[in-house]
């Protein structure tokens, strides 16, 4: 008895691998390796300080195994992860020992990891024969996960409706089963039945799945519910409170979010992060980043999911130097290269027009998935860079991702920007190959790419082969027609879809088909048009609409009737609506309307060179020098600069770009020579240009 107890003092103290060894010798000599008591304890030691594979060596020299040295071994196994192994040794168990329900549910453990379920099936028909496992509450919870992991939630449901008295540990495994395989609905109706049926009490465990259920279904009241529920029954508990403020982010009842985070006794960082996100996907861009700055204050480290929803608010707030110092931080902390910060990191510094930075970045990424190519391909779009967008998709198509359609709608954009009809071509038999074709999405863009690089027929049987036509692709197809001036055709084209199809316009549909008639000069048709969308259609038009009828009316000479549809105008008035009335009194050259335009255009955008080279032009040609040269003063005071234009065009299979006033392009000269044979030709077939504008650039200093 005495040298039981010593050597089980001796097991108690054994802290490291050497002393252990000490202990294996000692064992070893008094022969008590044969005791199964001292070989478990043995192997349990071994799993702490040596490797497994020592263990596993440990384990093959003991000569009698007991279920609970299977046990030990097989746990060993699976908590090191190695699930395969651990499978094969259960099996191999089974012609030496055998199982209890502790393991049986080691091995159901291994399955659910892999997603074996043919193992699983196997496991649970030798289950159905052992009646003392197969009642056992442990080993049932642990088939319903194993089903549930394996998206077999029937099967898993008839676990559950094998019991007579389920307990509230098998409730909880199936609603959670639910909600982990996006079925939300599902996930609530079981929580129902187990506290109305099963007349069960939830426990906070529980809760923290049926949270999230409600925040999946985006269900306010039954969130809500639940918080009222948890306030009366006094359950707290950090992983329910983080789950509640996960709800209210996604609901966005951001003020009952920050109600909850104030109450909070205990935060972590996910907590943090929760309130952070819910500001920051609610439209609270810059309280996001106060509570950021907030947390970091308080000594809180940020993990990478916090960096997302921070770098997520400075896109929205458009502040790209506080989105550097994130990407600072995230470069001290070790996760700038992480794929999803990474992305992140883009989308932001894109938003913000600092589409180098983001490139640059991009390079650096060892690992892309296809929302990181997503983020550089839209972004460089979003940025006018065409030419680079479409250089990025070649090289993705090089790698094993293969683009959505989201991707392609952006680079048909970019096709469409540069106007490069081969590339257009070939974008569509990458679509045909794809299987693209038939997306209404995807379609609609390909017409427009189309007709903006030139071919309106090419545009046209896109349209025409497309199987199902929504309200996009006509639309479309409207802004096809008005691209090349056919506004008549468009007019044909839109009483057959209002007559012949179930589509009904909209607001992206009038704007095409208003742009179209102003492109070709039918007022009349505009106004019948206009009248259309807001009686019959009850659409309310946007400053755009009004922008367009403007700009078609002044244009026509109607001036007044221009205004009095800015006098009438339900919604604050855009800048771009006084602009076209200013463009409208320069071709009429009224001075009195020009100058109400130029007023209220210059109070709503101060620093768009466009507007105040356009008065200035107006007073010159009036002959009011005076006010001409303090424009022109005021304008070179505050170095704004007028935006050049610019041409793209493919030539033997390379994109050319062509800047106004260009001086420094390698073929300037060429270039230039062959703009002044142009201009000797158009003059020789009677046109004849109007040069006062282009002499006050010149004195202005705004062409070189």
């Amino acid at each position: 008895m005495r040298t039981w107890q010593t050597l089980l003092r001796l097991f108690q103290s054994c802290k490291d691998g050497k002393s252990l060894a000490s202990l294996h010798s000692i064992v070893l000599k008094t022969g008590l390796i044969s005791d199964v008591f001292w070989a478990a304890k043995l192997n349990h030691l071994y799993r702490l300080y040596v490797p497994l594979t020592t263990v596993r060596r440990l384990f093959d020299e003991t000569p009698q195994r007991t279920t609970y040295t299977w046990n030990s071994m097989l746990n060993c196994y699976c908590a090191d992860k190695q699930y395969q192994e651990t499978l094969s040794l259960f099996f191999h168990m089974l012609s030496f020992e055998k199982p209890d329900y502790f393991t049986v549910a080691i091995a159901l453990k291994a399955c659910s990891a892999l997603r074996a379920l043919d193992f699983g099936k196997k496991i649970h028909g030798f289950i159905k024969k052992n009646e003392s496992i197969d009642s056992n509450l442990f080993v049932g919870s642990r088939l319903i996960e194993f089903y549930s992991k394996c998206g077999n939630l029937d099967d898993a449901s008839h676990v559950l409706g094998d019991y007579d008295i389920p307990d509230v540990v098998l409730w909880t495994t199936l609603v959670t089963g639910y909600q982990q395989n996006g079925e939300p609905d599902e996930a609530l109706d079981t929580f129902s039945r187990m506290v109305m049926v099963g007349g069960l009490t939830p426990d906070p465990i529980v809760l923290v799945s049926v949270v999230t259920a409600c925040a999946q279904l985006l269900d306010l009241n039954a969130g809500k519910s639940v918080h009222g529920f948890m306030i009366r029954k006094k359950f707290g508990g950090l992983s329910l409170l983080n789950a509640l403020l996960h709800f209210y982010a996604k609901s966005g009842s951001v003020k009952a979010g920050a109600n909850l985070f104030s109450v909070m006794e205990e935060k972590d960082v996910i907590s943090w992060g929760s309130m952070i996100s819910c500001y920051a996907y609610n439209g609270y861009a810059r309280h996001a980043l106060e509570l950021f700055d907030e947390m970091m204050v308080r000594g809180v480290e940020p993990n990478s999911v916090v960096v997302i929803s921070a770098l997520q608010a400075c896109e929205a707030a458009h502040d790209v130097e506080l989105g550097k110092k994130l990407h600072k931080l995230a470069v001290h902390q070790g996760f700038e290269l992480d794929v999803m910060v990474a992305t992140a990191l883009i989308d932001m510094y894109m938003s913000c027009a600092s589409p180098d930075d983001a490139v640059e970045l991009f390079g650096r990424m060892v690992e892309k998935d296809a929302f990181s190519w997503s983020a550089i391909l839209c972004g460089c779009v979003q940025n006018g860079l065409a030419c680079q967008s479409m250089g990025l998709f070649k090289d993705m198509l090089c790698t094993q991702i293969q683009p959505d359609a989201v991707i392609m709608v952006k680079i048909l954009t970019a096709c469409a920007e540069l106007g490069i009809l081969q590339q257009a071509c070939c974008l569509h038999g990458y679509l045909i190959r794809g299987g693209f074709d038939n997306s209404t999405f995807v379609g609609a863009s390909l017409v427009e790419a189309y007709a903006k690089c030139g071919s309106l027929g090419d545009a046209i049987k896109v349209f025409e082969r497309m199987k199902e036509k929504d309200v996009v692709i006509w639309s479309s197809m409207f802004a096809g027609y008005g691209f090349h001036g056919q506004g008549r055709e468009l007019l044909e084209l839109f009483y057959e879809m209002i007559n012949s199809s179930t589509v009904s316009p909209n607001n992206v549909t009038f704007l095409s088909i208003l742009s179209a008639c102003s492109h070709a000069g039918l007022v009349e048709e505009a106004t019948k048009l206009f009248n259309m969308m807001i009686n019959d259609y009850q659409l309310i038009p946007e400053s755009k609409h009004y922008g367009i009828m403007v700009d078609l009316l002044g244009r026509n000479g109607d001036l007044n009737h221009a205004m009095d549809i800015i006098n009438q105008m339900p919604l604050p008035v855009h800048p771009d609506v006084w602009g076209a009335l200013l463009g409208a009194s320069r071709i009429h050259q009224n001075m009195e309307m020009a100058e109400v335009a130029a007023r209220n255009v210059f109070h709503l955008d101060p620093n768009h060179a466009g507007y105040y080279i356009l008065l200035s032009h107006m007073y010159a040609v009036d002959g009011k020098w005076d006010n001409a040269a303090r424009v022109r003063t005021f304008v070179k005071e505050k170095q704004f600069k007028k935006v050049s234009g610019q041409s793209i065009i493919e030539l033997r299979d390379e994109t050319c770009s062509f800047v106004a006033n260009d001086r420094y392009h390698p073929n300037s000269e060429q270039i230039y020579d062959a703009v002044s044979v142009i201009h000797t030709k158009m003059r020789e077939e009677g046109y004849n240009p109007d040069l006062d504008f282009l002499q006050h650039d010149k004195e202005d200093g705004f062409m070189s």
